[in-house]
């Protein structure tokens, strides 16, 4: 194109026929929810959905104000609040690109040290719904008891400084108290993350750090507030310059452009203590069983999408496609998925395990999808001890096979030693990197070291059933190189 749109309201009109732009009056919408963690996955997500609803002439007082807690997000917030939070949804199906630009967000909240213009907004009676997307690893909970980490040092400022919290929960907290003192009714906590019982997680978190410095308000949280769970689904790529790109191809200048696949998905608990908007009709699904589907996607979409990066990062692999088209690691995935992991999935309505298998498998073999596996591969000490673990310890208690699953653990292990086998290095990939790493060179020599880490592993390391294969992986993957493991692994 010879002359790029500058995406905003007043040029909205000048877009391109091909551009599905908002129908509805924008200055009329007022907020209902606060959105904390604009990624890109809640803009091509829940942004999406209430954004579909506005287009049907409803739910225009539920728009999302947007929120973060994290200085390193104001750039994001600067380009959004330019371009009037308006976001360029850029959907890349094998058939062909098509390009939508959502407008349900109408605000980004300043971002501050103490939180205090997010406190007052979630205190507003107007906000019915605070949801999140703050990463699997953010809920500051135990990894191995998955109990609340009362003793992180996040948590210990927070309950210690409770109207100036660091933290988004610390922030909800406080919200909250502003709203019981008020007495007005607390909002719906909604979790919009890839965690199992993400909604209980969420009140876990909330009603304890309440706990630490007021067991009464923590007691109304607990009484009146909801946290419903929820599943959620779409692969989601980071914007880079190819990304920035495409948005230029369908002639708009738009700084924060997402791309996504063709495929969404959102199953709910109707659990909103102060309602909600009507996202069933935008195509998402209420159900008291939330916990099948997030089961499935869970072990079936989120561990996979680790026996993938991980092997990946190590063949050098660049893209979650490439490792689908990559024979080795594509026939490891596919038989730990078959033989490993959908035992312990149960169907849900519409959906068997054996099915799910072989619609994640065209998903992630979807080229128009550039899915680096460094992303999909970050936070690896969150991913594992939430996605792989989980089944491995049911198979071990089921006695059903963990060969793979071992393996997958071995990947993850040379992966954190830092280099790739042509030579060149993983850069810092998880938040803790540094500790990670140690123990992966450990483990060069003592596959021990890796399994002596307990914060992942607990008691595994004296499980021989998983301790013993995962050294024997380990010690081929550092000998004859992770592809003639998985393909050891593969033939059986």
């Amino acid at each position: 194109m010879d002359e790029l749109i500058p995406l905003r309201d007043a040029a909205l009109a000048e877009l391109p026929d091909a551009v599905s732009v908002p129908t509805y009056d924008r200055t009329k919408l007022t907020a209902g929810i606060v959105h904390i963690g604009l990624g890109n996955f809640h803009r091509a997500h829940q942004a999406w959905y209430l954004h579909r609803l506005m287009q049907m002439g409803l739910a225009h007082d539920w728009a999302i104000i947007g929120a973060s807690v994290r200085q390193a997000d104001a750039p994001q917030r600067a380009r959004l609040l330019a371009q009037d939070c308006l976001t360029t949804l850029i959907e890349l199906d094998p058939s062909g690109v098509s390009a939508e630009v959502v407008g349900s967000m109408i605000g980004y909240l300043p971002i501050e040290d103490d939180n205090a213009a997010l406190i007052a907004q979630m205190a507003d009676p107007a906000i019915r719904i605070v949801a999140l997307t703050v990463t699997e690893g953010g809920y500051y909970v135990d990894p191995v008891t998955g109990g609340f980490d009362a003793g992180h040092p996040d948590m210990q400022h927070d309950a210690a400084h409770p109207d100036s919290p660091r933290t988004a929960f610390g922030a909800m907290v406080a919200a909250l108290a502003q709203r019981q003192a008020a007495g007005t009714p607390p909002f719906t906590g909604q979790s919009c993350d890839n965690l199992q019982g993400n909604g209980a997680v969420l009140r876990q978190t909330v009603v304890s750090l309440a706990r630490l410095s007021d067991p009464a308000l923590a007691d109304w949280i607990d009484t009146n507030a909801s946290f419903p769970n929820a599943m959620v689904d779409c692969i989601v790529p980071a914007t880079g310059p190819a990304e920035l790109a495409l948005a230029r191809a369908q002639g708009i200048d738009d700084a924060a452009p997402v791309t996504h696949e063709n495929f969404r998905q959102w199953v709910i608990e109707d659990d909103f203590c102060a309602g909600r908007p009507d996202w069933n009709r935008a195509g998402a699904t209420f159900t008291d069983d939330v916990q099948g589907y997030e089961s499935m996607k869970i072990r079936m979409l989120n561990a996979g999408h680790q026996l993938l990066a991980n092997a990946g990062e190590i063949l050098s692999v660049p893209t979650i496609s490439g490792c689908m088209a990559h024979p080795a690691i594509a026939d490891f995935f596919n038989r730990v998925e078959r033989d490993e992991i959908a035992p312990h999935v149960q169907p849900v309505p519409g959906m068997t395990p054996e099915s799910y298998a072989a619609l994640i498998s065209e998903r992630f073999a979807n080229t128009a999808i550039v899915d680096t596996t460094r992303r999909v591969a970050f936070d690896g000490s969150s991913r594992h001890t939430g996605f792989v673990l989980p089944i491995l310890r049911d198979g071990l208690a089921a006695g059903t096979p963990v060969e793979g699953l071992a393996l997958a653990e071995a990947l993850w292990a040379r992966m954190c030693e830092g280099t790739r086998e042509d030579g060149s290095m993983i850069a810092p990939n998880d938040p803790h990197w540094d500790s990670l790493q140690t123990a992966a060179i450990a483990a060069k020599d003592d596959p021990a070291a890796w399994l002596a880490q307990t914060q992942y592993y607990g008691n595994l390391a004296n499980v021989p059933a998983f301790a013993q294969p995962f050294g024997r992986w380990l010690a081929m993957i550092w000998t004859d190189g992770a592809e003639a493991a998985l393909t050891a692994y593969a033939k059986g």
